[in-house]
């Protein structure tokens, strides 16, 4: 076909490839799903025009009601999108899979070229042009990826103006895969490297475009061709078309601001008179607030504090016997140390991992002939009673387990063993000095220290990594707390702690514990470890935990449709909905997530935030030079809009940015995602049961607001220092606000662009409840869930 326009040069072409693979935000697998906000790539455009974007190129939205439809493809002009999707997505999943598959794809040539290698031998295509003509063109497509592209844009005769938007759009059209392939590159830019997936898919989506383009009238490819170099009037267009819908949007969003700041308003809370006798630090994560509240009323000797929940630690875990590595830190991070398991002995952690290889080596096995097609029936036969007992086993309420890591030991073997750094008493000083430090807990401590991570616990779940800790690359928070505690109850660490001004007493102790935020069960760890004169403060703790338990499984219960039962009851209620194999809302997780707080926790000490808001200690007048400020605004913020913006897309938009059906899921790849049903897209984001509850969506779609105990002139400097940071802020992309006062504060509204507004407080509801003022905002749910 001959190119009816310029389509530009060959270097013009590869920067707008470079710049449609850049718009793609990565997903992760789900063995560590963590959320991601979809558009990640666009932050770099006010999120008016990227939503207007977005909704050209692929028809997606951001805001609740608003209606769009995309710039076609050629696959849809045939009538065969469908087709192409189905058979671009069954390509990709045989190419990706990871042992689900009992055959292996080799994936040299590489994604691109053996896609044009199945393509000519696929008999059960379509082609509308025949199939003689279809081998012809197949063979005549380049077999480099870059330059098939090339071949496309010029063929189809795109014009320069709309190349970038044309390859974003062909990028769109297979967003799941394309996430899950822009994954591979993030991890491989971590490491340094570079990964050809992205590019090579969308080859293979140009490709299908310029197979099709054969078979339609030639006057209508060109008519479509120019139509890509109108497409930023088109968002332009539309923008204004949204201009209501942001407005309502922002509306709402200062609504909630004013109640979250009329709370805060009341001036600090003094804590009860009295020593402190215990420290918990717990994880940022919103459900941890209903958790903290309820501890610090079950007992006021008890101060929590909110850090993100890999506790500083950049590393990855690698369990005894085992070759694998799990990252423990949030998806932004690259591990630079690794955990792993030991013993006290030697000997006794050699004769573990052995006999822990040994027995995964056996199950393995048994696991490969089980699944071969030959022993369907013969399994079923033979050993389908022996399985009964494990079948039953599994169905039964039980504690939460930390899956995999756990296997191929007993729990006795498994008590032997601890988590643990291997680093020399001076670089873990240096590393426990800049986690402490970043905490805001460098002096006055308490007897007991308590680090809690936390996990979720669910039955049948493909998704169930993404009910663990985000910060902990989608796992439970339990390595992480263990190896820290570990670290720092060492002599010789703390004495070198000591010379760096961070005077951790040898009367303290550092408690490792999980909270399970399925059954707000808290289980503690190593406590064979606790010196014996910590009987006492340990044994409130406990009591403390149970009734604090007690208090927030109340709390949560309606939401989950329990009625009103007695506390053993209800705990048994929970642990049977964590170990249901049908369960498709075991907990809520994240959902109505709306906003993040950095202060001290006196700020919001007794105030009732309804498990919405993400709590990060920070004490500016511990950090004179606003370094943790960065920290706190560069990482911890940004895994907090990740997750807000993920609710939001998979909110208002389930169709294409939602992981659609739990009960139509099919695990691709072995953990690559699912696909809904057996075919069409890989499916991302969240499930629709995790917004929604059959009746009414359980998450309102909101821009995440932020709020920072600290002085407008720092704050500026630090966006002004970080790219990332200055894009979400400017970009309108969530919200900042400065809490200045430590008595009865002020608070100031920073403008997109720079500068700032001082915001009058108007009265509202009770300042000690406002997540009991939500009601407007819950009828506008409902409504919105009714249409």
């Amino acid at each position: 076909m001959n190119a009816p326009l310029h389509a530009g040069t060959a270097h013009a072409i590869a920067e707008a490839v470079a710049s449609a693979c850049a718009r793609i935000a990565p997903s992760w697998p789900l063995d560590r799903h963590i959320a991601v906000n979809p558009h990640w790539g666009w932050i770099d455009q006010p999120i008016e025009d990227a939503a207007a974007a977005l909704g050209v190129l692929a028809g997606m939205r951001l805001l609740p009601e608003a209606a769009v439809q995309r710039q076609p493809l050629i696959a849809d002009l045939a009538g065969l999108r469908e087709a192409v999707v189905h058979q671009i997505s069954q390509h990709c999943a045989a190419h990706f899979d990871d042992g689900q598959a009992r055959w292996h794809m080799p994936t040299e040539p590489g994604l691109y070229g053996s896609w044009l290698a199945r393509l000519a031998a696929d008999r059960g295509l379509r082609w509308p042009q025949g199939r003689g003509a279809a081998l012809a063109q197949i063979a005549s497509l380049p077999v480099d990826a870059s330059t098939a592209i090339e071949q496309a844009v010029r063929a189809l005769g795109i014009p320069p103006a709309g190349v970038q938007a044309c390859l974003t759009a062909w990028l769109l059209d297979l967003n799941g895969w394309a996430a899950a392939c822009a994954w591979q590159g993030w991890q491989a830019r971590l490491a340094g490297q570079a990964h050809p997936a992205l590019q090579d898919l969308l080859a293979i989506r140009a490709g299908w475009d310029l197979l099709l383009a054969s078979a339609l009238p030639a006057p209508q490819v060109q008519a479509w061709a120019e139509a890509w170099g109108r497409t930023e009037a088109a968002a332009v267009a539309l923008r204004a078309r949204h201009d209501a819908g942001w407005e309502r949007l922002q509306s709402e969003e200062q609504a909630l601001q004013a109640q979250w700041m009329a709370g805060m308003a009341r001036g600090a809370a003094v804590p009860p008179a009295g020593a402190v006798g215990v420290q918990a630090v717990f994880c940022i994560d919103v459900r941890s607030e209903v958790l903290r509240r309820a501890l610090e009323a079950a007992d006021p000797a008890i101060a929590t504090r909110g850090f993100a929940g890999f506790f500083g630690l950049p590393a990855d875990y690698r369990p005894l016997g085992s070759d694998w590595r799990q990252p423990q830190l949030p998806g932004l991070l690259a591990p630079a140390l690794t955990i792993e398991e030991g013993a006290g002995e030697a000997s006794l952690a050699q004769v573990l991992g052995a006999r822990r290889r040994s027995r995964l080596a056996a199950a393995a096995r048994w696991e490969a002939w089980r699944a071969t097609p030959a022993a369907g029936f013969s399994f079923v036969e033979s050993c389908g009673v022996l399985q009964a007992g494990a079948l039953l086993r599994h169905s039964l309420p039980a504690p939460r387990t930390s899956s995999w890591t756990q296997a191929g030991l007993t729990a006795e073997e498994r008590r032997a063993l601890r988590p643990r750094l291997a680093l020399d008493a001076e670089a873990a000083a240096d590393l426990a000095a800049g986690v402490l430090r970043a905490m805001g807990l460098v002096s006055g401590f308490a007897p007991l220290v308590l680090l809690c991570g936390h996990g979720g616990q669910s039955a049948n779940n493909p998704h169930a990594a993404g009910l663990d800790c985000g910060a902990c690359g989608g796992q439970s928070g339990e390595v992480n707390a263990r190896a820290l505690a570990s670290l720092l109850n060492d002599r010789e660490v703390r004495q070198a702690l000591r010379r760096r001004g961070v005077d951790l007493p040898d009367t303290t102790h550092v408690l490792a514990g999980l909270h399970n935020t399925t059954t707000d069960e808290v289980t503690l760890f190593d406590l064979q470890d606790l010196p014996a004169g910590h009987a006492a403060a340990l044994a409130r703790l406990q009591r403390a935990l149970a009734r604090a338990g007690d208090a927030a499984r109340a709390e949560r219960a309606p939401r989950l449709g329990l009625p009103a039962l007695a506390p053993p009851v209800l705990l048994a209620r929970l642990r049977e909905r964590a170990a249901h194999w049908a369960e498709t809302r075991p907990e809520w997780a994240l959902a109505d997530n709306s906003a993040f707080i950095a202060a001290p926790r006196s700020r919001t000490l007794g105030l009732h935030l309804g498990g919405r808001v993400f709590l990060h200690d920070y004490d500016e007048r511990l950090d004179p030079e606003h370094q943790v400020l960065a920290l706190i605004l560069s990482a911890p913020m940004v895994v907090a809009h990740w997750i807000n913006l993920q609710y939001l897309a998979s909110t208002v938009d389930p169709q294409r940015q939602g992981a659609g059906n739990k009960l139509l899921h099919n695990v691709v790849g072995g953990g690559v995602g699912v696909f809904e049903g057996n075919g069409g897209d890989l499916r991302i984001g969240l499930p629709w049961q995790s917004v929604h509850d059959g009746r009414t969506l359980r998450h309102t779609p909101l821009r995440l607001s932020v709020f920072v105990q600290a002085g407008r002139a720092a704050i500026d400097a630090v966006i002004g220092a970080n790219d990332t940071v200055r894009c979400l802020v400017d970009n309108g992309w969530l919200h900042l606000l400065a809490i200045e006062g430590q008595a009865t504060p002020t608070f100031a509204r920073r403008l997109r662009g720079g500068g700032w507004e001082t915001v009058a407080l108007q009265p509202t509801g009770s300042a000690s409840s406002p997540a009991a003022d939500a009601a407007e905002l819950s009828a506008r749910k409902v409504g919105r869930a009714n249409r």
